[in-house]
């Protein structure tokens, strides 16, 4: 046996099919409790019980307990990457369920990885970062440039000297399923988010269990003002 990560322990976990819906079902941020991610799942509640502690147990989800309820979401932002990476591979490798509905343009459209925008809105925004050159891009390194600095706090009052984590890079390239093509992760990617919904430009209605995110009439104006036109 190799020492080093144990990658295969790690796709043990991930490539069991109830698992992978209930880790995919966490992609919208939310917490959710044992009963809502065995029904995403289509098990029984003492089946997602023994999958969500084998989850746990691999470090990839984290629960907390409120009343009598308790919680369970993605460990990490890493998680999210490594999954929207995963189902990234798999759109290209052709393996794709047949379940489609009205919500797949919407997802494709815009939709929440984790804690950022992704989609075709996220891939647009990281480009017109990029070719503005408010962000520096070699392969998967991102860089914040200073006049990205500028003009995050200019046209978004985004302080960059609150991106600061000591476990979470500013800047991170995630690679979009439907897109095939970066978006932007980090705290970066994740300011931006908030910041869309602060302003009321774009919600995403987590309450159901969607990943959609719906913008505004005047929110896609100030987006596109900001970002450019989708294509």
């Amino acid at each position: 046996m190799k020492a080093g990560p144990d990658i295969a322990m790690v796709a043990s976990l991930v490539g069991d099919p109830a698992r992978a819906n209930m880790l995919t079902a966490l992609l919208s941020g939310r917490a959710l409790t044992a009963s809502e991610l065995s029904h995403e799942a289509g098990i029984t509640p003492q089946t997602a019980s023994s999958h969500l502690s084998k989850l746990e147990t691999g470090g990839l989800i984290e629960q907390e307990k409120q009343g009598r309820h308790r919680y369970y979401r993605l460990a990490d932002p890493d998680v999210g990457g490594v999954l929207e990476g995963l189902a990234a591979l798999a759109a290209r490798a052709g393996h794709l369920r047949v379940r489609t509905g009205p919500k797949d343009p919407a997802l494709r459209r815009a939709r929440i990885c984790y804690d950022h925008l992704a989609g075709d809105l996220g891939v647009q925004m990281l480009d017109s970062l990029r070719q503005r050159k408010f962000v520096r891009q070699h392969k998967h390194d991102i860089e914040l440039t200073a006049e990205g600095e500028r003009f995050l706090e200019k046209s978004l009052q985004i302080d960059p000297q609150s991106l600061a984590h000591p476990r979470r890079p500013v800047c991170k390239a995630c690679l979009d399923w439907s897109e095939r093509r970066h978006h932007l992760a980090g705290t970066l990617g994740a300011a931006l988010m908030r910041r869309f919904t602060e302003l009321k430009w774009a919600s995403a209605d987590r309450e159901t269990g969607s990943r959609v995110v719906q913008f505004t009439r005047q929110g896609e104006k100030r987006f596109a003002a900001l970002f450019g036109e989708a294509q």
